[in-house]
């Protein structure tokens, strides 16, 4: 074989290689375009608040170090917790179920699945599982080191 014609063969099969990779690529990405569109981060702010749930201001923040904890609640259908109250700061979100928080004047609130809570701070509550399936509840306190994220009140009876 000429030198001539082995260039021209292997320009040739380099090129149909080429044309052929670059064809397989192409439609892999067209179809990988329609399979699964460029999906874009999404920031949806679900509360902005200065007030718990029953209306109430919160307070200024502790002095010192914070300590920030988050805490996975799972709370099975018919479950009441005790009375209890929060001295820190806390707030999160309903991802299962229907959470119904009851305050010591009788006040009620109904968290609702994929529903922000702000709880109070200081005031006697309760909540309640009133639905058929677990609550799921995920909080975040603004707390200090050695702090409870909550104090019971056993002498208090629920009803």
């Amino acid at each position: 074989m000429k030198k001539t014609t082995f260039w021209l063969v292997s320009a040739t099969l380099v090129f149909g290689v080429a044309a052929v990779c670059y064809s397989l690529t192409s439609y892999k990405e067209a179809h990988a375009q329609e399979e699964a569109p460029e999906e874009q981060v999404v920031s949806t702010e679900l509360i902005r608040t200065s007030q718990s749930w029953d209306g109430v201001e919160l307070p200024d923040y502790l002095q010192g170090r914070p300590e920030l904890v988050a805490v996975k609640y799972v709370f099975p259908a018919g479950k009441k917790l005790g009375w209890h109250h929060h001295p820190v700061m806390n707030y999160g979100v309903l991802v299962q179920g229907e959470l119904t928080i009851i305050g010591q004047n009788g006040q009620e609130k109904v968290v609702h699945e994929g529903e922000p809570v702000v709880e109070m701070v200081g005031t006697i509550h309760h909540g309640e599982n009133r639905g058929s399936k677990p609550v799921i509840l995920y909080m975040f306190y603004l707390s200090q080191k050695g702090l409870p994220l909550a104090v019971q009140h056993p002498e208090i009876p629920l009803d």
